[in-house]
């Protein structure tokens, strides 16, 4: 069995020196090493970890001060987090339409879809291929918005040489299990914008000042506003740090794997069975994923079938949000549905992670050659 995804196997050394210290809760010794590197790497001002994506996100609506009636611009092709964190302070979703070369928010639909109710736009950078930034932060710029950056996949991605998640007020990783580096369940925030640095600590601290009382700025801490608890323990941070600081191996390693499925899978392309991910030029990707477009769902359901004959597991990915019922509930759709929909159904995501063989890549190449052959 070919599995579809497997998280990177770490030394625990980092872990048991954690646990020696004994002190495993959040904002310890592996936290801020985490902090640290990133920042650096990434050219970033502030970065905090999180428990999750999700809850990066929800910081971001927190941040944001979202309130009733309030509207957020997103893809519809992306996961429930992206819209549940704005949903979740009552925000109304607004969906548009992607593009169907890189299946990132049509960038030219943004504008017209804003309103005077449009507090953020929420650019989601699928497979870790940037969305067309520039175009997105002029809109922004013009019309007064916040920018949110879902760079979940997008984590050692760049746009135009700037890392993903630093190019708007705020972005936001994952580090779940199924991510190029992983703390099993996690995220972070990445805080752009100045004014809220010093919002975000008091928010993932439960709403109090505590890291100002760390860093000897008050002489106690208190509760100072809403918040909640979004720290992940320690044990986690040091499971992540083990891979950040061997981030450039995994990654080559991984665009390895990614550019053998391109290369393998190019005649098929060419014979006009299959259509391959597109990565502008503009755009430095993670190879966090490796899809393949079919003709449609039909042909999509026959492969994915074929490919459990053949002990491969390959999925497809995201059901379009305003298609499901808490869609129909807290968002609307702007425009046309022309390529949302329709680009969804035809994409599979094969198998990727660190150490895929040459053999099994060349496996599941030939599966798929053999399944169109036979057609």
């Amino acid at each position: 069995m070919i599995m579809f995804s497997k998280p990177f196997r770490i030394d625990t050394t980092l872990i048991e020196d954690t646990i020696k210290t004994d002190r495993i809760c959040g904002d310890g010794k592996y936290t801020n090493k985490c902090h640290q590197w990133m920042e650096e790497k990434f050219a970033a001002k502030k970065i905090l970890l999180t428990t999750s994506c999700t809850h990066a996100l929800e910081m971001a609506a927190l941040l944001l001060d979202f309130k009733e009636g309030d509207e957020v611009i997103m893809p519809s092709f992306t996961f429930s987090s992206t819209a549940n964190a704005f949903a979740l302070f009552s925000a109304k979703i607004v969906f548009v339409d992607i593009r169907p070369d890189t299946m990132n928010i049509n960038e030219e639909l943004i504008e017209a879809a804003i309103t005077p109710r449009t507090k953020a736009i929420v650019p989601v950078h699928y497979a870790g291929v940037a969305c067309e930034m520039d175009i997105v932060s002029e809109i922004a710029k013009k019309h007064d918005l916040a920018v949110v950056e879902d760079a979940a996949q997008g984590v050692m991605s760049r746009y135009k040489g700037k890392a993903l998640g630093t190019l708007g007020d705020l972005g936001c990783f994952s580090f779940h299990e199924t991510k190029n580096y992983t703390m099993g369940e996690g995220g972070a925030i990445v805080i752009n914008n100045e004014r809220y640095m010093e919002r975000s600590e008091i928010l993932r601290e439960k709403g109090t000042n505590r890291s100002l009382f760390l860093r000897g700025v008050v002489d106690k801490y208190t509760w100072v506003d809403i918040g909640s608890s979004y720290l992940p323990s320690d044990i986690n941070a040091a499971y992540l740090y083990t891979q950040l600081i061997q981030a450039d191996e995994i990654n080559t390693n991984r665009l390895n794997s990614w550019n053998a499925y391109n290369e393998r899978l190019s005649d098929l392309q060419q014979r006009g069975f299959i259509e391959l991910p597109v990565i502008p030029p503009e755009c430095t990707h993670n190879a966090h994923m490796y899809y393949i477009k079919v003709k449609n769902l039909t042909e999509r359901t026959k492969l994915l079938s074929y490919f459990k004959k053949k002990s491969i597991c390959a999925v497809f990915h995201y059901v379009p949000l305003h298609s499901s019922p808490a869609g129909k509930k807290y968002s609307r759709f702007f425009g046309q549905d022309n390529f949302t929909t329709k680009e969804s159904n035809r994409l599979i995501r094969l198998p990727m992670y660190y150490g895929l063989s040459v053999t099994d890549i060349e496996y599941v190449c030939d599966s798929i050659t053999n399944f169109f052959d036979k057609a």
